[in-house]
């Protein structure tokens, strides 16, 4: 590092500026594929209703977070719209296109995609509340001062990259020392693998490991996010320290996290936390010559600071002042007997709380959508999903990064003390075969044909050892059959 400028990071603005802007561009495809049957005009909760009951009172306007659709009236084509616009930017951002140009062209790139996706989320209700996607925006906003390539990225925004892992990394880690047992007499991952929202196609395998195995991952996990995230600071020591010896540290410590989100993407499917994380996680690799544009003497550039405009060394300054501001809550968060997990202090969603998995099931239930086309009753067919559990001979797919929204929620509904609204328009849209909210499903047993009636079945699942997987080839057992819900039919 060169004062204002990071000058051995120009590989990490690499990684950070295409990695998060390959994320953007799978968040913006998911949406236009789901958005509309969950929450468009016609979905399960539809974003139209929210928007017009906020209207109504100025004062209801703080409960929803900065979205276009206040300003310009939502409608299913206008989200499309938006998406494209959304995929386009992140494509060229991804080509590296706007970043070969002045820094105010991917600065405002990013800001395009923040604002956009942000628009998104804050009228996407319980369909969008997942602590990766203010992740999402956070990084987003942050990416847009990284500057452009002909010149090196400042340092501040480096250091809040790292600042931003370290409140990912260690509010998980102090999330889960402080929640569940199991986390402390180390049996979490004995249960984690099978009981996950939606398990991978190595799950079964990870699960079926040895016991001692799975006491070192929770170990390793404990490493990883209580101790490791202190020494991404520790290339700042180079300000002041000569030798290779305090960036080689940073690198370590982003290799760390970066091997131990790999881990999690082999043995999951967590959307895109595990690679926004790891994309988080090459910010802490500088690569001396790599990335960074070779220096001009600064006697024949005027007003320039290391390298860098000397407006763009006050915007990106600005930018490190106002995270230290809004970053108060956070620190005390992250010390407060109770830990907020994945929550937003501010209405645009910066300098956030992080968290995951503070308790791990011990079982896990699925809710089977089953449905009936005779009068009686008598006989029923399942209703499968993309993601979620329910042939028992179906291997889970890989799907991350790419967020199955629906297959999710089905996930966390035995969880709750009751099946929430969205899941009672769920099962009205199946009774009317609603074309839309069928594509969200991998089959229908009705072809397109209206059943008669429709129920929801829960099941304790579990995987198969290999003794029974050897045998009939299922990869899931599953017991427990009780009907939660129905039949319910149309009148």
């Amino acid at each position: 590092m060169d004062g204002f400028a990071a000058v051995d990071f120009g590989f990490a603005r690499e990684v950070l500026q295409r990695g998060i802007a390959a994320l953007y561009l799978v968040a913006f495809v998911s949406t236009l594929d789901q958005f509309r049957p969950l929450l468009g005009e016609h979905g399960l909760l539809p974003a139209p209703v929210l928007l017009d009951w906020v209207a109504q009172k100025r004062e209801r306007r703080k409960l929803l977070h900065p979205t276009l659709f206040t300003r310009v009236r939502y409608t299913d084509r206008r989200l499309v719209a938006l998406c494209g616009a959304g995929i386009v930017i992140a494509a060229l951002l991804i080509a590296g296109v706007p970043q070969l140009g002045p820094p105010w062209v991917p600065l405002l790139a990013f800001l395009a995609l923040w604002f956009g996706y942000m628009s998104v989320v804050s009228i996407g209700q319980t369909f969008y509340s997942f602590g990766w996607e203010m992740l999402l925006l956070e990084a987003g906003f942050l990416a847009a001062f990284l500057g452009s390539n002909d010149q090196p990225p400042p340092t501040v925004v480096i250091v809040l990259f790292w600042w931003l892992l370290f409140r990912l990394e260690f509010g998980a880690g102090m999330i889960k020392i402080r929640g569940g047992r199991e986390w402390r007499d180390l049996t979490a991952m004995t249960f984690h693998h099978e009981t996950q929202p939606m398990p991978g196609p190595l799950s079964r395998q990870a699960h079926l490991l040895p016991r001692w195995f799975h006491k070192l991952e929770v170990v390793g996990n404990h490493v990883a996010q209580l101790v490791v995230p202190f020494f991404l600071f520790a290339p700042l020591l180079s300000l002041w320290l000569p030798g290779p010896v305090p960036q080689i540290v940073g690198a370590v410590a982003g290799g760390i996290v970066i091997a131990t989100q790999l881990w999690l993407v082999l043995t999951g499917n967590f959307a895109w936390l595990n690679w926004a994380t790891i994309v988080l996680g090459f910010s802490a690799i500088g690569l001396p010559g790599i990335g960074t544009p070779e220096r001009t003497p600064e006697t024949s550039l005027p007003w320039t600071v290391s390298g860098m405009p000397l407006w763009w060394v006050v915007v990106a300054s600005a930018v490190g002042v106002l995270f230290v501001v809004l970053s108060v809550p956070a620190v005390r968060n992250l010390f407060a007997r109770r830990q907020l997990m994945n929550a937003s202090f501010h209405r645009w969603q910066l300098a956030n709380a992080y968290g995951a998995f503070g308790t791990v099931t011990r079982e896990r239930i699925e809710i089977v959508v089953e449905g009936s086309d005779d009068e009686e009753g008598r006989h029923w067919r399942e209703y499968e999903f993309r993601g979620k559990p329910g042939d028992v001979r179906r291997i889970p797919r890989q799907f991350a990064p790419y967020h199955l929204r629906l297959d999710w929620l089905m996930w966390f509904l035995p969880l709750g003390h009751s099946l929430d609204d969205w899941f009672s328009v769920f099962l009205v849209r199946l009774l009317e075969a609603d074309a839309p909210t069928l594509r969200m499903l991998r089959v229908d047993p009705f072809h397109g044909e209206r059943p008669r009636w429709v129920r929801a079945v829960s099941y304790r699942y579990r995987f198969t050892t290999r003794a029974e997987h050897r045998a009939d080839g299922a990869v899931w057992v599953r017991t427990g059959r009780r009907v939660v819900l129905g039949p319910v039919g149309l009148r």
